[in-house]
Protein backbone atom coordinates (compact mmCIF):
# COMPACT_ATOMS: atom_id res chain seq x y z
CA UNK A 1 0.00 0.00 0.00
CA UNK A 2 2.83 2.61 0.61
CA UNK A 3 4.39 1.78 -2.60
CA UNK A 4 1.14 2.54 -4.77
CA UNK A 5 0.93 5.95 -2.32
CA UNK A 6 3.88 7.29 -3.37
CA UNK A 7 3.58 6.10 -7.36
CA UNK A 8 5.46 3.67 -7.82
CA UNK A 9 5.24 0.64 -9.83
CA UNK A 10 7.80 -1.99 -9.98
CA UNK A 11 8.96 -1.91 -13.84
CA UNK A 12 10.69 -5.10 -13.66
CA UNK A 13 14.32 -5.21 -15.41
CA UNK A 14 15.28 -4.25 -18.20
CA UNK A 15 18.18 -4.55 -20.54
CA UNK A 16 18.81 -2.55 -23.79
CA UNK A 17 19.27 -4.09 -26.88
CA UNK A 18 20.08 -2.80 -30.08
CA UNK A 19 20.27 -5.55 -32.69
CA UNK A 20 16.23 -5.50 -32.44
CA UNK A 21 15.54 -4.18 -36.36
CA UNK A 22 17.73 -6.83 -37.69
CA UNK A 23 16.23 -9.94 -35.03
CA UNK A 24 12.86 -8.40 -36.41
CA UNK A 25 13.89 -8.53 -39.86
CA UNK A 26 15.57 -11.92 -39.50
CA UNK A 27 12.54 -13.73 -38.33
CA UNK A 28 9.18 -12.88 -38.75
CA UNK A 29 7.76 -16.09 -36.91
CA UNK A 30 4.68 -15.07 -34.34
CA UNK A 31 6.98 -15.46 -31.34
CA UNK A 32 8.69 -11.76 -32.97
CA UNK A 33 5.41 -10.16 -33.25
CA UNK A 34 4.52 -7.01 -31.69
CA UNK A 35 1.00 -4.76 -30.97
CA UNK A 36 0.75 -1.50 -29.42
CA UNK A 37 -2.66 -0.34 -28.53
CA UNK A 38 -3.45 3.27 -28.95
CA UNK A 39 -7.24 4.20 -26.20
CA UNK A 40 -8.75 7.42 -27.02
CA UNK A 41 -10.35 7.91 -23.72
CA UNK A 42 -13.59 10.13 -23.48
CA UNK A 43 -15.04 8.55 -26.76
CA UNK A 44 -14.40 9.68 -30.11
CA UNK A 45 -16.69 10.22 -32.88
CA UNK A 46 -16.48 7.71 -35.34
CA UNK A 47 -19.03 8.99 -37.38
CA UNK A 48 -16.40 11.84 -38.04
CA UNK A 49 -13.62 10.11 -38.02
CA UNK A 50 -14.77 7.43 -41.04
CA UNK A 51 -17.87 9.14 -42.44
CA UNK A 52 -20.47 7.91 -44.13
CA UNK A 53 -20.97 10.25 -46.55
CA UNK A 54 -22.83 7.96 -48.31
CA UNK A 55 -25.63 7.92 -46.38
CA UNK A 56 -27.64 11.29 -46.88
CA UNK A 57 -28.96 10.77 -43.34
CA UNK A 58 -26.30 11.54 -41.60
CA UNK A 59 -25.83 15.23 -43.27
CA UNK A 60 -29.31 15.15 -42.09
CA UNK A 61 -28.72 14.64 -38.63
CA UNK A 62 -25.74 16.70 -38.13
CA UNK A 63 -26.44 19.86 -39.98
CA UNK A 64 -23.51 22.05 -38.75
CA UNK A 65 -20.53 19.28 -37.80
CA UNK A 66 -20.55 17.29 -40.64
CA UNK A 67 -18.04 16.30 -42.69
CA UNK A 68 -18.27 17.74 -46.51
CA UNK A 69 -18.39 15.09 -48.92
CA UNK A 70 -15.22 14.20 -50.87
CA UNK A 71 -14.47 16.93 -54.06
CA UNK A 72 -16.00 19.72 -52.12
CA UNK A 73 -14.30 21.67 -50.14
CA UNK A 74 -12.85 20.72 -47.34
CA UNK A 75 -14.24 17.34 -47.89
CA UNK A 76 -13.48 13.96 -46.64
CA UNK A 77 -10.78 12.09 -48.37
CA UNK A 78 -13.03 8.79 -50.15
CA UNK A 79 -12.02 5.60 -49.08
CA UNK A 80 -14.52 3.28 -51.12
CA UNK A 81 -17.23 5.61 -52.71
CA UNK A 82 -19.35 5.29 -49.24
CA UNK A 83 -16.99 6.19 -46.56
CA UNK A 84 -14.07 8.96 -46.65
CA UNK A 85 -11.84 9.83 -43.82
CA UNK A 86 -11.55 13.47 -41.90
CA UNK A 87 -9.35 15.39 -43.68
CA UNK A 88 -7.00 16.05 -40.50
CA UNK A 89 -5.77 12.73 -40.90
CA UNK A 90 -4.52 12.64 -44.62
CA UNK A 91 -0.62 11.50 -43.25
CA UNK A 92 -2.47 8.55 -42.60
CA UNK A 93 -3.71 8.14 -46.27
CA UNK A 94 -0.38 6.56 -47.75
CA UNK A 95 -0.97 3.73 -45.16
CA UNK A 96 -4.56 3.18 -46.49
CA UNK A 97 -3.09 2.89 -50.24
CA UNK A 98 -0.25 0.66 -49.41
CA UNK A 99 -2.98 -1.15 -47.68
CA UNK A 100 -1.46 -1.47 -44.02
CA UNK A 101 -4.54 0.38 -42.53
CA UNK A 102 -7.60 -0.77 -42.15
CA UNK A 103 -11.35 0.43 -40.30
CA UNK A 104 -13.65 -1.65 -38.87
CA UNK A 105 -17.10 0.77 -38.27
CA UNK A 106 -20.56 0.05 -36.70
CA UNK A 107 -17.85 -1.78 -33.52
CA UNK A 108 -17.71 -1.65 -30.01
CA UNK A 109 -18.93 -3.27 -27.04
CA UNK A 110 -22.26 -4.59 -26.17
CA UNK A 111 -22.96 -3.52 -22.71
CA UNK A 112 -25.27 -0.80 -22.95
CA UNK A 113 -23.35 1.63 -20.23
CA UNK A 114 -22.52 5.20 -21.29
CA UNK A 115 -20.49 5.52 -18.57
CA UNK A 116 -17.30 6.55 -19.76
CA UNK A 117 -15.38 4.49 -16.33
CA UNK A 118 -17.78 1.67 -16.71
CA UNK A 119 -16.83 1.24 -20.71
CA UNK A 120 -13.41 2.12 -20.71
CA UNK A 121 -13.20 -1.05 -17.68
CA UNK A 122 -15.27 -2.89 -19.91
CA UNK A 123 -12.99 -2.84 -22.58
CA UNK A 124 -9.84 -2.75 -21.10
CA UNK A 125 -11.09 -5.90 -18.86
CA UNK A 126 -12.27 -7.74 -22.20
CA UNK A 127 -15.21 -8.54 -20.41
CA UNK A 128 -18.52 -6.48 -20.92
CA UNK A 129 -20.55 -6.21 -17.98
CA UNK A 130 -18.29 -7.98 -15.86
CA UNK A 131 -16.65 -5.68 -12.95
CA UNK A 132 -15.35 -8.57 -11.43
CA UNK A 133 -12.70 -9.45 -13.75
CA UNK A 134 -9.51 -8.83 -11.56
CA UNK A 135 -7.03 -8.78 -14.92
CA UNK A 136 -7.14 -6.49 -18.03
CA UNK A 137 -6.95 -8.49 -21.54
CA UNK A 138 -3.63 -7.07 -22.42
CA UNK A 139 -1.91 -8.98 -19.47
CA UNK A 140 -3.73 -12.48 -20.23
CA UNK A 141 -2.37 -12.11 -23.61
CA UNK A 142 1.11 -11.80 -22.32
CA UNK A 143 0.59 -14.84 -19.95
CA UNK A 144 -0.33 -16.61 -23.48
CA UNK A 145 2.98 -15.42 -25.44
CA UNK A 146 6.33 -17.13 -25.46
CA UNK A 147 7.73 -16.13 -22.50
CA UNK A 148 11.50 -14.20 -23.33
CA UNK A 149 12.44 -13.99 -19.36
CA UNK A 150 12.47 -9.90 -19.11
CA UNK A 151 10.00 -7.53 -17.50
CA UNK A 152 10.02 -5.50 -19.92
CA UNK A 153 7.64 -7.29 -22.69
CA UNK A 154 4.79 -5.15 -22.01
CA UNK A 155 5.82 -1.32 -21.70
CA UNK A 156 3.17 1.06 -21.36
CA UNK A 157 2.89 4.96 -21.23
CA UNK A 158 2.43 6.64 -18.21
CA UNK A 159 3.19 6.41 -14.60
CA UNK A 160 0.82 4.05 -13.63
CA UNK A 161 -0.43 0.26 -14.96
CA UNK A 162 -3.98 1.02 -16.98
CA UNK A 163 -6.43 -1.47 -16.53
CA UNK A 164 -5.88 -3.01 -19.96
CA UNK A 165 -2.40 -4.47 -18.81
CA UNK A 166 -3.21 -4.82 -15.29
CA UNK A 167 -2.92 -8.74 -13.44
CA UNK A 168 -0.02 -11.53 -12.62
CA UNK A 169 2.10 -10.78 -15.30
CA UNK A 170 4.98 -8.42 -14.58
CA UNK A 171 4.71 -4.74 -16.50
CA UNK A 172 7.12 -1.43 -17.61
CA UNK A 173 6.12 1.41 -17.56
CA UNK A 174 7.00 5.09 -18.31
CA UNK A 175 6.35 8.71 -19.04
CA UNK A 176 7.47 9.92 -22.23
CA UNK A 177 7.34 13.66 -23.85
CA UNK A 178 8.04 16.36 -21.18
CA UNK A 179 7.75 14.21 -18.22
CA UNK A 180 10.13 11.58 -19.29
CA UNK A 181 12.62 12.41 -16.69
CA UNK A 182 10.35 13.78 -14.23
CA UNK A 183 11.42 12.75 -10.79
CA UNK A 184 9.07 10.79 -8.51
CA UNK A 185 9.14 10.67 -4.84
CA UNK A 186 11.42 7.51 -4.68
CA UNK A 187 14.05 9.57 -6.83
CA UNK A 188 14.58 11.49 -3.23
CA UNK A 189 17.57 10.49 -1.15
CA UNK A 190 15.70 10.36 2.36
CA UNK A 191 12.70 7.89 0.96
CA UNK A 192 14.69 5.79 -1.41
CA UNK A 193 17.57 4.82 1.20
CA UNK A 194 14.09 3.96 3.10
CA UNK A 195 12.97 1.80 0.61
CA UNK A 196 15.99 0.69 0.14
CA UNK A 197 16.53 -0.33 3.95
CA UNK A 198 12.55 -1.95 3.81
CA UNK A 199 12.96 -4.27 0.63
CA UNK A 200 16.67 -5.29 0.79
CA UNK A 201 15.61 -9.20 1.61
CA UNK A 202 15.20 -12.52 -1.39
CA UNK A 203 11.37 -12.30 -0.73
CA UNK A 204 9.17 -11.71 -4.19
CA UNK A 205 8.03 -8.40 -3.67
CA UNK A 206 12.16 -7.07 -2.28
CA UNK A 207 13.14 -8.24 -5.99
CA UNK A 208 10.29 -6.95 -7.37
CA UNK A 209 11.10 -3.70 -6.36
CA UNK A 210 14.85 -3.84 -6.76
CA UNK A 211 14.03 -4.86 -10.63
CA UNK A 212 11.76 -1.87 -10.70
CA UNK A 213 14.62 0.55 -10.19
CA UNK A 214 16.70 -1.08 -12.36
CA UNK A 215 14.42 -0.95 -15.18
CA UNK A 216 13.40 2.57 -14.50
CA UNK A 217 17.34 3.82 -14.36
CA UNK A 218 18.22 1.84 -17.62
CA UNK A 219 14.97 3.20 -19.57
CA UNK A 220 16.00 6.80 -18.62
CA UNK A 221 19.35 6.48 -19.95
CA UNK A 222 18.50 5.37 -23.40
CA UNK A 223 15.74 7.79 -23.24
CA UNK A 224 18.02 10.52 -22.59
CA UNK A 225 20.65 9.75 -25.25
CA UNK A 226 18.21 9.53 -27.74
CA UNK A 227 16.28 12.95 -27.24
CA UNK A 228 20.00 14.32 -27.05
CA UNK A 229 20.70 12.88 -30.03
CA UNK A 230 17.41 13.69 -32.17
CA UNK A 231 17.32 17.08 -30.78
CA UNK A 232 20.38 18.53 -31.88
CA UNK A 233 19.58 21.67 -30.11
CA UNK A 234 16.12 22.28 -30.64
CA UNK A 235 13.22 21.24 -28.48
CA UNK A 236 10.90 18.32 -29.44
CA UNK A 237 7.24 19.64 -30.28
CA UNK A 238 4.21 18.95 -27.47
CA UNK A 239 1.72 16.09 -27.26
CA UNK A 240 1.41 12.68 -29.15
CA UNK A 241 4.02 13.12 -31.81
CA UNK A 242 6.83 13.49 -29.64
CA UNK A 243 5.82 10.28 -27.75
CA UNK A 244 5.02 8.51 -29.77
CA UNK A 245 8.59 8.60 -31.69
CA UNK A 246 10.32 8.38 -28.72
CA UNK A 247 8.42 4.86 -27.71
CA UNK A 248 8.45 3.43 -31.56
CA UNK A 249 12.02 4.41 -31.10
CA UNK A 250 12.73 2.44 -27.86
CA UNK A 251 10.52 -0.29 -29.62
CA UNK A 252 12.48 -0.30 -32.75
CA UNK A 253 15.80 -0.83 -30.58
CA UNK A 254 14.63 -3.97 -28.43
CA UNK A 255 12.93 -6.64 -29.83
CA UNK A 256 12.08 -7.79 -26.62
CA UNK A 257 9.43 -5.53 -25.99
CA UNK A 258 6.68 -7.23 -27.66
CA UNK A 259 3.54 -5.62 -26.58
CA UNK A 260 3.28 -1.49 -26.19
CA UNK A 261 0.10 0.45 -24.76
CA UNK A 262 -0.52 4.43 -25.02
CA UNK A 263 -4.25 6.33 -24.26
CA UNK A 264 -5.15 9.82 -25.22
CA UNK A 265 -7.83 12.39 -23.62
CA UNK A 266 -9.79 14.69 -24.91
CA UNK A 267 -11.91 12.92 -26.90
CA UNK A 268 -15.59 13.56 -24.94
CA UNK A 269 -16.82 16.60 -27.11
CA UNK A 270 -20.40 17.71 -25.82
CA UNK A 271 -20.19 21.18 -26.73
CA UNK A 272 -18.21 22.60 -30.01
CA UNK A 273 -16.89 19.63 -31.64
CA UNK A 274 -16.51 21.31 -34.98
CA UNK A 275 -16.58 19.98 -38.11
CA UNK A 276 -13.05 20.01 -40.98
CA UNK A 277 -11.76 22.81 -37.97
CA UNK A 278 -12.39 23.35 -34.42
CA UNK A 279 -11.91 20.80 -31.39
CA UNK A 280 -11.86 17.38 -33.15
CA UNK A 281 -10.10 18.44 -36.24
CA UNK A 282 -7.38 19.46 -34.40
CA UNK A 283 -7.41 16.46 -31.64
CA UNK A 284 -7.20 14.21 -35.29
CA UNK A 285 -4.66 16.00 -36.90
CA UNK A 286 -2.57 15.28 -33.98
CA UNK A 287 -3.06 11.65 -33.58
CA UNK A 288 -2.68 11.22 -37.29
CA UNK A 289 0.85 13.08 -37.49
CA UNK A 290 1.53 11.07 -34.12
CA UNK A 291 0.53 7.75 -35.82
CA UNK A 292 2.30 8.16 -38.63
CA UNK A 293 5.59 8.80 -36.54
CA UNK A 294 4.95 6.01 -35.04
CA UNK A 295 5.34 3.70 -38.17
CA UNK A 296 8.03 5.99 -39.12
CA UNK A 297 9.61 5.13 -35.82
CA UNK A 298 8.92 1.74 -35.98
CA UNK A 299 11.05 1.02 -39.53
CA UNK A 300 11.48 -2.55 -40.76
CA UNK A 301 9.80 -3.96 -37.42
CA UNK A 302 6.74 -2.30 -38.37
CA UNK A 303 6.34 -5.22 -40.64
CA UNK A 304 5.56 -7.45 -37.49
CA UNK A 305 3.34 -4.85 -35.74
CA UNK A 306 -0.28 -4.48 -35.40
CA UNK A 307 -1.58 -1.04 -33.88
CA UNK A 308 -5.20 -1.07 -32.60
CA UNK A 309 -7.05 2.06 -32.07
CA UNK A 310 -10.19 2.02 -29.97
CA UNK A 311 -12.11 4.08 -27.66
CA UNK A 312 -14.90 3.54 -25.05
CA UNK A 313 -18.05 4.20 -27.55
CA UNK A 314 -19.42 6.39 -29.88
CA UNK A 315 -21.23 9.41 -30.15
CA UNK A 316 -25.05 10.27 -30.90
CA UNK A 317 -25.30 10.13 -34.37
CA UNK A 318 -27.84 13.37 -34.14
CA UNK A 319 -25.81 16.75 -33.00
CA UNK A 320 -26.81 18.49 -29.25
CA UNK A 321 -28.14 21.91 -29.46
CA UNK A 322 -24.42 22.88 -28.46
CA UNK A 323 -22.58 21.48 -31.45
CA UNK A 324 -21.41 18.88 -30.46
CA UNK A 325 -22.39 15.08 -29.55
CA UNK A 326 -23.54 13.11 -26.59
CA UNK A 327 -22.06 9.66 -25.29
CA UNK A 328 -23.43 7.03 -27.84
CA UNK A 329 -22.85 3.21 -29.00
CA UNK A 330 -21.52 2.08 -31.86
CA UNK A 331 -18.27 3.72 -32.92
CA UNK A 332 -15.28 2.64 -35.28
CA UNK A 333 -11.93 0.73 -34.95
CA UNK A 334 -8.58 1.31 -36.40
CA UNK A 335 -6.19 -1.38 -37.17
CA UNK A 336 -2.05 -0.46 -38.94
CA UNK A 337 0.15 -2.94 -39.99
CA UNK A 338 2.72 -4.76 -42.37
CA UNK A 339 0.55 -7.59 -41.58
CA UNK A 340 -2.92 -6.06 -42.28
CA UNK A 341 -5.15 -6.57 -45.23
CA UNK A 342 -5.93 -2.83 -45.39
CA UNK A 343 -7.34 -0.57 -47.62
CA UNK A 344 -10.84 -1.41 -46.75
CA UNK A 345 -13.75 -0.30 -44.06
CA UNK A 346 -14.72 -3.49 -42.65
CA UNK A 347 -17.86 -4.71 -40.62
CA UNK A 348 -21.57 -4.27 -41.46
CA UNK A 349 -23.22 -1.13 -41.90
CA UNK A 350 -26.42 -1.13 -40.27
CA UNK A 351 -27.35 2.31 -41.73
CA UNK A 352 -28.68 5.78 -40.22
CA UNK A 353 -32.43 5.68 -40.85
CA UNK A 354 -35.56 5.06 -39.02
CA UNK A 355 -35.50 1.94 -37.27
CA UNK A 356 -31.66 1.31 -37.63
CA UNK A 357 -30.53 3.45 -34.93
CA UNK A 358 -29.68 1.74 -31.47
CA UNK A 359 -32.03 3.27 -29.01
CA UNK A 360 -33.68 5.52 -31.88
CA UNK A 361 -29.75 7.38 -31.18
CA UNK A 362 -26.85 5.56 -32.20
CA UNK A 363 -25.01 3.55 -34.48
CA UNK A 364 -25.85 0.05 -33.68
CA UNK A 365 -22.98 -2.69 -33.26
CA UNK A 366 -22.87 -4.86 -35.70
CA UNK A 367 -19.32 -6.21 -35.07
CA UNK A 368 -17.89 -6.62 -31.72
CA UNK A 369 -14.86 -5.33 -30.63
CA UNK A 370 -13.87 -8.43 -29.02
CA UNK A 371 -13.96 -9.86 -32.75
CA UNK A 372 -11.42 -7.99 -34.13
CA UNK A 373 -9.01 -8.28 -31.59
CA UNK A 374 -9.94 -11.82 -31.64
CA UNK A 375 -9.11 -12.03 -35.09
CA UNK A 376 -5.95 -9.66 -34.69
CA UNK A 377 -4.10 -11.88 -31.76
CA UNK A 378 -5.36 -15.22 -33.82
CA UNK A 379 -3.85 -14.41 -37.06
CA UNK A 380 -0.65 -12.18 -35.74
CA UNK A 381 0.29 -14.25 -32.62
CA UNK A 382 -0.64 -17.91 -34.43
CA UNK A 383 -3.35 -18.17 -31.39
CA UNK A 384 -5.72 -21.13 -30.82
CA UNK A 385 -9.12 -21.07 -30.08
CA UNK A 386 -8.27 -21.90 -26.47
CA UNK A 387 -5.88 -19.71 -26.07
CA UNK A 388 -8.37 -16.81 -27.12
CA UNK A 389 -10.96 -17.95 -24.61
CA UNK A 390 -8.55 -17.01 -21.81
CA UNK A 391 -8.16 -13.62 -22.86
CA UNK A 392 -11.50 -13.66 -23.79
CA UNK A 393 -13.36 -15.65 -21.30
CA UNK A 394 -17.34 -16.53 -21.71
CA UNK A 395 -17.19 -15.20 -25.42
CA UNK A 396 -16.87 -17.51 -28.58
CA UNK A 397 -14.46 -15.18 -30.94
CA UNK A 398 -16.73 -15.60 -33.97
CA UNK A 399 -14.84 -13.52 -36.55
CA UNK A 400 -17.10 -13.08 -39.01
CA UNK A 401 -16.40 -9.94 -41.67
CA UNK A 402 -13.09 -9.57 -40.02
CA UNK A 403 -12.02 -12.61 -40.22
CA UNK A 404 -9.21 -11.91 -43.21
CA UNK A 405 -8.48 -8.39 -41.10
CA UNK A 406 -4.60 -9.48 -40.67
CA UNK A 407 -3.03 -11.80 -43.10
CA UNK A 408 -1.84 -14.99 -41.55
Amino acid sequence: ALIAALGFVPLGTYRPGFTGLAALAEDNSPANHRLIVVFLRGAVDGLNVVVPYGDSTYYNLRPTIAIPQPGRNLGAIDLDGHFGLHPALAPLIPLWKERSLAFVHACGSPDPTRSHFDAQDFMESGTPGMKSTSSGWMNRLLATLPNKHTSTQAVCMGETIPRILSGPRAVANISLGKDAARTMPLDRPFIKNAFDQLYDGQDSLSRAYREGISARKSLLHDLDAEMVAANNGAPLPDGFMMEASQFSKMMAKDSRIQLGFMDLGGWDTHVNQGSTSGQLSSHLHQLGQGLSTLVKGLGPSFENTVIVVMSEFGRTVRENGNAGTDHGHGNVMWVLGGSVAGGKVYGQWPGLGEGQLYQNRDLAITTDFRSVLGSVLGHHFALEPEQLSRIFPQFSVNQGSVSQLVRV
